[in-house]
């Protein structure tokens, strides 16, 4: 979230900043952080202040793992559906999704699988949202002609991937990341991207010669 609290409502905060504390805790200190009395000390304001907008923890949490539904799984399908004229262009645009800033949200991610380990009720909307991401990366890589056995597999094997770079953190700078992106298309379609679409990418995600990415 933008570390400016939108829509202040005066001494009260507002509800997007009463949310966005919740997910800069969550993001720092893992889910027993997201608590009442520290987001009040945390935004300066009064515990009673919340209960303006929230009725109690439970509803604040709720908001969080929606909010964390638009932040994940909602670009991952828009990017698994964005228009593509070759399979190996719709592929760098799934791709694009983990490695463009402001889509994906890694870090909540992480934060949200972490969640979930606590509490059944979030495994249980996490284990959802992976069905949902796995089936559409596999309608994608069907739409181009794959059956559905190898889409599955296929699909499996992108989305595993990019989980586990999510989950084992892995940090890379972006040169060593964009060198391995045709060869993860290669595995992932069965055929190598074009120049002018690799070009296409590096720009969709915003890469330069002197940028670096930690995704």
């Amino acid at each position: 979230m933008s570390k400016q609290v939108a829509s202040e409502t005066g001494w009260r905060g507002s509800r997007e900043g009463w949310l966005e504390a919740a997910y800069d805790a969550l993001i720092e200190g893992g889910i027993d952080a997201v608590k009442i009395m520290p987001l009040a000390n945390r935004l300066k304001l009064s515990r009673t202040s919340f209960y303006w907008f929230f009725n109690d923890r439970d509803e604040l949490l709720t908001a969080l793992a929606d909010y964390w539904s638009t932040r994940t799984t909602m670009p991952l399908i828009a990017a698994a559906r964005a228009y593509a004229d070759t399979e190996t262009e719709a592929m760098l645009n799934l791709l694009a999704c983990f490695l463009k800033p402001g889509e994906f949200d890694d870090r909540l991610e992480f934060a949200v699988r972490s969640w979930a380990l606590q509490d059944d009720a979030i495994m249980q909307r996490l284990q959802a949202a992976d069905i949902e991401r796995l089936e559409t990366i596999g309608q994608l890589l069907m739409k181009w002609g794959h059956s559905e056995q190898d889409a599955d597999v296929r699909a499996r094997t992108i989305y595993l991937v990019q989980i586990g770079y999510i989950s084992m953190q892995v940090r890379e700078d972006a040169a060593t990341r964009l060198t391995r992106i045709p060869g993860y298309v290669e595995i992932y379609t069965g055929k190598l991207p074009h120049s002018r679409e690799l070009a296409r990418f590096r720009a969709n995600i915003g890469y330069d010669d002197g940028g670096s990415a930690d995704n």
